[in-house]
C-alpha cells in the first residue's frame, strides 16, 4: 500500500500531455494555456480619464476655465490643452494633451456659459497613465496557465483571440454494482440507487471537462468488459466506481489487465478510497474508485482532479487554509491519513460536520471543505490548527 502522494507521482509520470489545439478564446475558459502570450499594445494605448469631469492644468486649477470641447469615450480629442482652459470629459475618454489633471464633475461649478470653476480643496490626478498597466511586449500569460475568467479579459484585452491550448480529456463515468438501479426507480429491499455515476459526472463537468455516463452496469464479467472497452474507444480517461476490490464479485482489475493494461497501484493509504485502482495502456488511462460515495468523490478530489489536470500539462496547486479546531476530536484508528468533512464557524474556526464513514455522503452536504488527519495521528485538540481544503 502506498500513500496519496506517492499514488499522485506514479499517476503524473505515466501521463502523457494531450495535444495542443487553438480554440475561441471565449471557450478557453478552464483549459491549460499551451503558448506564452504578450501584450500587442501598451495598456492603456493612451492616457485615459478615470471619471467623468474635467481635464486641465493643475496649475490653473484655482481660477475660471474656458470650456473648450466635449470628449466622450472613444473619441479624441481635437485641442490641446492651453492656459486656463479645459475640455469636459468622460469616464474612459483619451486625455487631451497639455493637460495633466481630470478633476470631478461633482467637484465642479459653471460661473457662466462655457467657463467652469473648481470647487473642491484638491484632488487627485484621476488619469490612468498610458502603458501603466502592460507595456508593449510584456509577458501577460505564461504557458501552463489555467485559464480562468479573469485570464479570458486578458486575451481580449491584448486580442490573443486563438489561443493555443491543451485538450481537455475526454471523461468515461461508469457505475457497477448489481445492487444499483437508477435515481428515479424505487429500489426494492436490496437495492440503492446510483449516486456515484451522477455525482461523478457533476465533479467532470464542474471542472470543465466533456464526460460520458455509460450508466449501471450489473456485477457480470462479460457486461462489464464491453462497458470498458465501449468507454476507452471513445475517451481518453475511464472512470469507474466500484468493483475494485478483492470480493468475489469485483471483477474490474481482471479484466483491465486482460485488456491490456498495466495496474500501476490498487491500494492507497488512505480513509475514505484505499481501494482505488489506476492503470494506463499507451495515452489511456482507467482510475477504479470504491463504490462507497464518499470514497469517490473525496478519491476525484484528491487524486482525479491532479492528474486530469496533468494531463492538460498542469499541476495542480492546493488551496489549504490554516484554522484552528473548535472542539477535540479522537479517532479509533490511526493507521491511515484520514479525511473528514468541516464546517467554518465562528472566528474561523472548524468544526467536523457529523460523519458516519464513506457510505455518508449526506454529511457532505453541510461541509465546507474537508481536513486530513495524518496516519499516526490519534486526534486533534481544540485550537490546534488544521489545513482545510475547501470543495
Amino acid at each position: 500500500m502506498i500513500t496519496l502522494d506517492q499514488a499522485i507521482a506514479i499517476a503524473f509520470s505515466k501521463a502523457h500531455p494531450l495535444h495542443i489545439l487553438t480554440v475561441d478564446y471565449i471557450h478557453a475558459n478552464a483549459r491549460i494555456l499551451a503558448q506564452d502570450v504578450f501584450a500587442d499594445d501598451d495598456m492603456p494605448p493612451f492616457n485615459k480619464s478615470a471619471m467623468d469631469g474635467y481635464a486641465c492644468r493643475k496649475a490653473d486649477m484655482g481660477q475660471e476655465l474656458t470650456v473648450i470641447e466635449l470628449i466622450p469615450a472613444g473619441k479624441s480629442p481635437t485641442k490641446s490643452m492651453g492656459q486656463g482652459q479645459c475640455s469636459k470629459i468622460m469616464t474612459g475618454a483619451q486625455v487631451p494633451d497639455g493637460a495633466d489633471t481630470v478633476f470631478m464633475v461633482e467637484y465642479c461649478k459653471e460661473t457662466s456659459t462655457g467657463r467652469v470653476r473648481f470647487t473642491g480643496n484638491k484632488t487627485n490626478t484621476n488619469i490612468c497613465q498610458k502603458g501603466e498597466d502592460l507595456k508593449k511586449g510584456q509577458l501577460v500569460l505564461a504557458s501552463g496557465c489555467l485559464l480562468k475568467p479573469q485570464h479570458i479579459a486578458m486575451l481580449a484585452t491584448v486580442g490573443c483571440i486563438r489561443p493555443l491550448v491543451y485538450k481537455k480529456p475526454d471523461i468515461g463515468i461508469i457505475s457497477t454494482g448489481s445492487e444499483l438501479v437508477n435515481p428515479e426507480e424505487k429500489p426494492n429491499e436490496s437495492q440503492i440507487r446510483n449516486s456515484n455515476g451522477p455525482q461523478l459526472y457533476a465533479q467532470a463537468t464542474g471542472a470543465g471537462y466533456q464526460a460520458n455516463d455509460y450508466g449501471i452496469v450489473s456485477d457480470d464479467e462479460q457486461l462489464i468488459r464491453h462497458k470498458i472497452e465501449q468507454s476507452i474507444a471513445k475517451n481518453d480517461v475511464t472512470i469507474l466506481s466500484g468493483g475494485v476490490s478483492v470480493g468475489d464479485f469485483d471483477f474490474v482489475p481482471q479484466i483491465i489487465r486482460e485488456l491490456g493494461f498495466e495496474i500501476h497501484f490498487s491500494k492507497i493509504s488512505i480513509k475514505p478510497g484505499q481501494h482505488t485502482t489506476f492503470a494506463s495502456k499507451e495515452n489511456k488511462y482507467i482510475i477504479g474508485l470504491p463504490g462507497n460515495p464518499v470514497s469517490s468523490f473525496i478519491q476525484f478530489e484528491v487524486f482525479v482532479r491532479p492528474f486530469l489536470l496533468k494531463l492538460m500539462n498542469y499541476k495542480q496547486t492546493e488551496i489549504r487554509l490554516p484554522m484552528a479546531m473548535n472542539h477535540s476530536f479522537d479517532r479509533n484508528k490511526s493507521d491511515r491519513n484520514e479525511c473528514l468533512p468541516v464546517q467554518i464557524i465562528n472566528e474561523n474556526e472548524v468544526k467536523l460536520v457529523d460523519y458516519h464513514g464513506s457510505a455518508h455522503i449526506h454529511a457532505y452536504h453541510q461541509a465546507y471543505g474537508f481536513i486530513t488527519v495524518p496516519a499516526g495521528k490519534t486526534g486533534l485538540l481544540k485550537g490546534e490548527i488544521v489545513d482545510v481544503r475547501p470543495l
